[in-house]
């Protein structure tokens, strides 16, 4: 006698295995994002929009009504179905070029308007998708496509904070917080608790999450994991960062 295991009731089961490149982290920050819709129940009214980038290859990846933007319009598409139809839990997935490049002005403005919306942004430290570019993202010294020598802040900048940023201009009721593909049951958790936070209608709820890009990183498994584990979360720090009723100096625990 055999036994079928059912499918959790937000993935399509047609679209199995995911089309990212082998290490990439998408594909375990979508698993956790599809086991919090899943525990929550709300596959049915749940609305998921992704950016161009890697994260268009998540389009067909859900049993969830679901909408492709334009590159860097992911945010306020998904706040103009809020508007309209503020009964749905909608969900803005994107990666680093498309929230903290050209999507920056529409991210920093949702935060500051408190948009109830929830923003899933995966930081890989790069341009995955075009080559593995330098994004607002790459730390110092580390090399890219575009900074074969390493970035260099002088000239470039810092890396860009961004859960930082919109804790400091989100007003009360926002979420936000830091997760890693290191640790799925944390991001799992911060994922529940952002979609949450968005259905109790506190406000704006933010995830940015630690993910690996091994493809323009060219890291074998080992080094992959040490980046993901170790290097990165040396300068983009693990956890909650701002929490709806949390005293100031309650937040930033993971």
């Amino acid at each position: 006698m055999s036994v079928q295991l059912a499918m959790p009731k937000s993935w399509n089961k047609e679209t199995k295995p995911h089309k990212f490149c082998p290490g990439c982290g998408h594909g375990l920050v979508l698993k956790a994002l599809g086991q919090a819709v899943d525990d929550l129940d709300i596959q049915g009214r749940a609305i998921f929009g992704c950016d161009i980038g890697c994260s268009l290859l998540a389009v067909n990846f859900f049993n969830l009504d679901t909408t492709q933007t334009h590159h860097g319009r992911t945010t306020p598409v998904i706040v103009g179905i809020k508007r309209a139809r503020p009964e749905l839990v909608c969900i803005a997935y994107m990666g680093d070029g498309g929230g903290y490049a050209i999507g920056s002005q529409h991210l920093v403005n949702a935060a500051a308007r408190n948009e109830k919306i929830t923003v899933v942004l995966v930081n890989n430290t790069q341009y995955g998708m075009t080559g593995g570019q330098m994004a607002p993202t790459t730390m110092p010294g580390q090399k890219t496509e575009t900074s074969p020598y390493g970035r260099d802040p002088e000239k470039t900048g810092f890396p860009f904070q961004g859960p930082e940023m919109v804790a400091a201009i989100s007003r009360e009721g926002a979420y936000v917080a830091r997760g890693t593909v290191a640790n799925i049951r944390q991001l799992k958790g911060f994922l529940k608790k952002a979609l949450e936070n968005q259905m109790a209608g506190n406000g704006l709820s933010f995830v940015e999450v630690i993910s690996s890009c091994p493809t323009n990183w060219r890291t074998n498994a080992r080094e992959t994991w040490n980046m993901v584990e170790k290097v990165i979360p040396e300068y983009f720090r693990v956890g909650e960062i701002k929490v709806p009723g949390a005293r100031r100096e309650e937040e930033g625990n993971g």
